[in-house]
């Protein structure tokens, strides 16, 4: 079961919603527009219990029908995420390929070491410090380039450790300079 966050709504964050929704309104998909917008107004790239219930009443949509749309949707997200998102793809090439190999050391090297963590069909940690997300997908579609991970939406294919753990070390640069 997965618990919502929840965040006060400020008069600003209201307004730029408001705004928004208005420019949405009538067009096809304007719900997935309105929902990306707020996710990416949030620092932490997620949507919370109120943000959604903002949305629910200010666009006359249930509320179980959003939730229903945000958890489909792989891109959303019901919990605060990492500054740095790595995905890794579980599907049969990329597996064949050793993703979990690449899965199970990244893991270690951000300090996760429960093995049962590996083993769930799906995937998102975020680290104590809050600098990384650790998550998995059935598969990006890109067989031919497993195994294939992403890093802060950017793919990659063919990776293995010594890229992985160099785009790591990458991103432990960047963070320390924000």
């Amino acid at each position: 079961m997965v618990t919502l966050t929840s965040v006060a709504l400020a008069e600003s964050d209201q307004e730029f919603f408001d705004k928004v929704i208005a420019g949405q309104r009538g067009r096809p998909g304007a719900l997935l527009g309105i929902l990306e917008k707020a996710q990416e107004r949030e620092p932490r790239k997620f949507l919370s219990r109120e943000v959604l219930e903002y949305i629910a009443a200010k666009t006359d949509t249930p509320l179980a029908r959003i939730y229903s749309v945000v958890t489909f949707y792989a891109l959303f997200n019901l919990e605060p995420q990492g500054k740095n998102t790595i995905c890794i793809c579980r599907g049969t090439a990329c597996h064949t390929r050793g993703s979990r190999e690449l899965l199970e050391s990244l893991m270690f090297k951000l300090g996760f070491h429960d093995p049962e963590e590996v083993t769930a069909d799906k995937i998102a940690l975020n680290t104590s410090d809050g600098n990384y997300t650790i998550r998995t997908v059935a598969c990006f579609g890109q067989c031919a380039l497993a195994p294939v991970v992403e890093v802060n939406h950017a793919v990659y294919g063919h990776m293995n450790e010594q890229t992985l753990q160099r785009e790591l070390e990458h991103l432990g640069k960047e963070t320390a300079k924000k």
